[in-house]
């Protein structure tokens, strides 16, 4: 689905572009957390990377726009979020902290450029107030990286081919369930194919972005929640711990093509910043 690096990505890149404002970008990350941080790993290694830095172990909102801004941009491969799982980690710098952390969370930020400071990673991690709502807090952790970690090339045309093809194979695996939800309890997979799709479309994308990209965008989303839900159900179904595993591999390939989509649609959208 749509997630914080990537709505940090797209409104950061913007704002560097001269296209937002860093309110855009602290709006758009308000849909995540009313709240923003960035906390460093380590002081020591941040101040030895001569990674811009404001002192303290970390700071709010306007120290994260600091930090993206001291970092640089370069046409759009200047910043990119990364979305790595176990087996898979492209885009991420090998055997680092920040690499272990990013495959945690799945989801990261790279953002640095030849002609700036030091790149850093930055992974996000939610921090809830039980009893308040409103105090809970979207934290940036900062990584400082020896060098860009090589960007993943995925062709927009081909990922809107794949995910034809992906919408019909989910919607298979869904309808494979047939009317079993209602024997163990689950709500209309329909409903909450809807409910994830419409929390995606929550999140603002920038003015500049194409709507090739965009259609792309909104078609991932559609076949992620599909399969989330069919995932779910069929989990909740399976009489054994084998079930539970064919469950999970009947939706893998999907969920490949879908990462693959959306990395493309992003790329296309960072870069469209920068050809105006």
């Amino acid at each position: 689905m749509w997630c914080p690096s990537t709505s940090l990505a797209v409104w950061a890149n913007a704002w560097l572009a001269g296209l937002a404002a860093p309110d855009d970008v602290l709006d758009a990350l308000s849909a995540w957390a009313p709240m923003q941080a960035v906390s460093t790993c380590d002081v020591i290694s941040i101040g030895e990377a001569a990674v811009p830095w404001a002192g303290g172990a970390g700071g709010g909102a306007a120290a994260l726009l600091q930090l993206v801004r001291g970092a640089g941009t370069a046409a759009g491969d200047g910043i990119r979020p990364v979305f790595p799982v176990p087996g898979d980690v492209r885009g991420l710098p090998a055997g680092t902290s920040f690499q272990r952390e990013a495959i945690l969370a799945g989801e990261a930020v790279v953002i640095g450029s030849a002609d700036a400071a030091p790149p850093i990673g930055l992974v996000p991690a939610y921090y809830e107030d039980a009893d308040d709502e409103s105090a809970a807090e979207l934290c940036w952790t900062a990584f400082p990286l020896t060098g860009m970690p090589a960007a993943e090339h995925h062709d927009l045309g081909e990922a809107e081919y794949g995910l034809r093809s992906a919408i019909r194979s989910a919607t298979e695996v869904l309808g494979s369930t047939g009317s079993r939800w209602a024997d163990y309890g689950v709500e209309d997979p329909r409903l909450q194919v809807e409910q994830l799709v419409e929390a995606v479309l929550l999140h603002r994308i920038p003015e500049h972005a194409p709507p090739r990209a965009v259609r792309v965008l909104h078609s991932a989303a559609h076949v992620e929640a599909i399969l989330t839900v069919s995932a779910d159900l069929l989990t909740a179904s399976a009489q054994s711990a084998a079930a539970v595993q064919r469950a999970v591999d009947a939706v893998a390939p999907l969920t490949a093509v879908v990462r693959s989509a959306r990395s493309a649609a992003v790329t296309a959208i960072l870069h469209s910043a920068w050809q105006r």
